[in-house]
């Protein structure tokens, strides 16, 4: 009998692209609710213009999926889970305060903090939302996701990726805008007037709610 051709099948890029971007809403939507109840006021925690996506929570998910979908032992999920996560939070956190100067977390207040970046407290959590994640979020949003019907799946997966690589692009240029009007270097070009004039500080810091000069 012939195998019935399904969408996403196993550990392809589509299927990764759609777990990234499941990761992206639901780590945005967690984020704000952790924070209204912390604060009692509503905060943006995306991580780019447009759309409610934190693009660091779609590729934490992308790589717990890639390196533990096919792990058995919970142990060994919950460990590797612990690991990627802080690596990965350390790596972001690093990377958001040389390339744009702000910070969006610090846990220097913690113990057993690395550089405030990262804390085992954290990677503890880190471990336990990983081997939730992968033992039963993971099998049940695979099966979702092969549901699709081929065709309309193909056509939706390249739409979302060109308006993600968009977006990110977008998201980016003006960070780094936002960055250069702080050390008052003026637009040099058209492109870099139009941003200034499209998303000023004021938008920016309406969208990065939680930024925090580093």
């Amino acid at each position: 009998m012939e195998k019935k051709e399904v969408f996403a099948e196993g550990l392809s890029w589509k299927k990764i692209f759609w777990i990234f971007i499941f990761g992206c809403i639901f780590g945005c939507v967690m984020e704000m609710i952790l924070t209204y109840f912390h604060t009692h006021e509503i905060v943006s925690r995306k991580g780019v213009i447009y759309g409610p996506f934190n693009p660091v929570y779609g590729v934490g998910a992308a790589i717990l999926t890639i390196c533990l979908a096919k792990r058995k032992n919970i142990l060994i999920i919950f460990l590797l889970s612990a690991i990627l996560g802080g690596s990965f939070e350390f790596l972001c956190s690093y990377l958001q305060e040389k390339l744009f100067g702000t910070i969006s977390w610090d846990y220097s207040n913690h113990q057993f903090n690395i550089q405030g970046r990262t804390c085992l407290l954290f990677m503890f959590y880190w471990g336990i939302l990983g081997t939730l994640y992968i033992k039963f979020i993971y099998p049940l949003l695979s099966k979702l996701i092969e549901k699709i019907p081929i065709k309309i799946g193909n056509i939706i997966t390249w739409i979302m990726l060109i308006f993600m690589i968009i977006d990110c692009i977008i998201s980016i240029a003006a960070s780094f805008r936002q960055e250069e009007r702080k050390e008052g270097i003026p637009a040099e070009n058209n492109i870099e007037k139009v941003i200034d004039e499209v998303y000023p500080d004021s938008r920016m810091n309406e969208i990065y709610e939680n930024g925090k000069d580093a």
